[in-house]
């Protein structure tokens, strides 16, 4: 029988955890079934390393872009770098960008500006968008709403709201991002909102190094253990993991506009 390739849509391999080994993991994950990554910014050095890994790994997607936290130091002219990097061959997305409240700085209206500039630089580009929204349910909604005429399309990474939350995304045409989370016995919210959601709105993902599923919960996570999530996805839908990897990695090429096969 022939076995899909599992798409991680969002990883941080540019990321300090992976300093010691990252050419070593990287090299093995095709041999162990993952056929294609996204690897995300989430500020302007992190992008500019994400666009050397797509250069270097033919499965490695990248996607440009600042997260919230990172924003209190940008310039209109970094988005004139960023607009440059997006009409790079193999970056498929504008993120992560959005709007994370969990902690005081920057200020809220800093972080709002820049998601708001960030989604225009999408409707430039005509790229999908990668949302982190956390403790900032309201605000990402209202104004993903005032601009999702401009889009092309998006997922809500990480998704961690309910399934009220959910189905607004859901009715604007967004995907949800679901990885490791979904294996903690805490995550009743995102248990329900994967059972709600239909099954070609789902994009597997890491958010490596965070987030690891169990039983490698609090460990440094790799796309190696995307099995675990799609397990725990697949016993929730009632549908097998195959079938869980097969749906999300056609969801995945079909956000990011891609064509990759997926034997």
């Amino acid at each position: 029988m022939e076995t899909y390739r599992i798409f991680d849509s969002h990883a941080h391999y540019d990321d300090e955890a992976f300093d010691e080994d990252r050419d070593a993991l990287l090299a093995s994950l095709p041999a162990r079934g993952i056929g294609a990554v996204v690897n995300v910014g989430a500020s302007l050095a992190s992008t500019k390393s994400t666009l050397e890994l797509t250069r270097r790994w033919p499965f490695v997607w990248g996607a440009a872009g600042v997260h919230p936290s990172e924003t209190a130091q940008l310039r209109e002219a970094d988005m004139e770098w960023l607009k440059q990097i997006c009409g790079e061959e193999k970056i498929a997305a504008v993120g992560e960008i959005g709007l994370d409240y969990h902690w005081p700085e920057p200020d809220r209206e800093t972080q709002k500006r820049w998601f708001v500039r960030q989604l225009q630089l999408a409707a430039e580009t005509g790229l999908p968008v990668i949302i982190h929204s956390r403790d900032a349910a309201q605000d990402t909604l209202d104004i993903l709403k005032a601009h999702r005429r401009e889009l092309t399309g998006g997922v809500i990474h990480c998704f961690s709201y309910g399934v009220e939350m959910a189905r607004e995304y859901l009715d604007m045409g967004f995907y949800l991002g679901v990885g490791g989370v979904v294996t903690f016995s805490n995550a009743r919210k995102l248990k329900e909102v994967t059972a709600y959601a239909p099954m070609d709105r789902i994009l597997l993902e890491t958010d490596c190094p965070y987030l690891a599923p169990v039983p490698n919960r609090g460990k440094r996570n790799s796309s190696l253990y995307l099995p675990a999530a799609a397990e725990a996805i697949a016993a929730i839908k009632g549908i097998s993991a195959e079938d869980v990897i097969r749906i999300t990695w056609d969801n995945a090429v079909r956000m990011y506009g891609l064509t990759v096969p997926a034997l």
